[in-house]
């Protein structure tokens, strides 16, 4: 949400709380009368899974697994956006390969001039989140996208279009 829209929000809060006025706050009706609903509000601020890890470090497949990994075809994975925390984007999803150890990675053309003239990356699926239409990076940093070596197949398997993996949601 950008910050009109959450200015406009946060005003009509206040609003409408002022327009409740006190007996909104109230846990106790007069004597005989019946009890006045109450009106409470809260806002929650919660981190991304996984932004806490110096605190409690956690295993990358055990933080996967806590952001509710779906069913996604592989066909629809190809061609989208690989972006970081910052919405800038990395690469693209060109293949989908599973390794001899059943690991599923993502082969990403990453480049750092917005994923143009890029060189392929394998990228373990549980350091990725969908977000809709696009996938965003929460265990590798764009730094870790430029020190990993190009891909070059050797005995993976690359995934048809027509199978289904599983990879976890991302929140913004």
């Amino acid at each position: 949400m950008n910050r009109a829209m959450k200015l406009q929000l946060a005003l009509m809060g206040c609003s409408l709380v002022a327009a409740l006025g006190p007996t909104a706050s109230t846990d106790v009706a007069a004597a005989g009368s019946a009890p006045v609903p109450q009106l409470r509000l809260a806002q929650a601020m919660v981190p991304r899974t996984g932004m806490m890890d110096a605190e409690r470090p956690m295993p990358m497949k055990e933080r996967m697994s806590k952001r509710f990994p779906q069913p996604v075809r592989v066909g629809d994975l190809i061609g989208l956006p690989v972006t970081d925390l910052h919405s800038s984007t990395l690469g693209y999803v060109r293949q989908v390969a599973r390794t001899p150890q059943g690991d599923i990675e993502l082969i990403v053309s990453y480049s750092p001039w917005w994923g143009w003239f890029g060189h392929p990356v394998a990228v373990p699926i549980e350091a990725v989140g969908i977000e809709g239409r696009q996938i965003v990076s929460m265990d590798m940093s764009p730094q870790e996208y430029a020190e990993t070596a190009s891909w070059v197949r050797t005995n993976e398997t690359i995934l048809p279009e027509d199978a289904t993996v599983s990879i976890p949601l991302s929140r913004s």
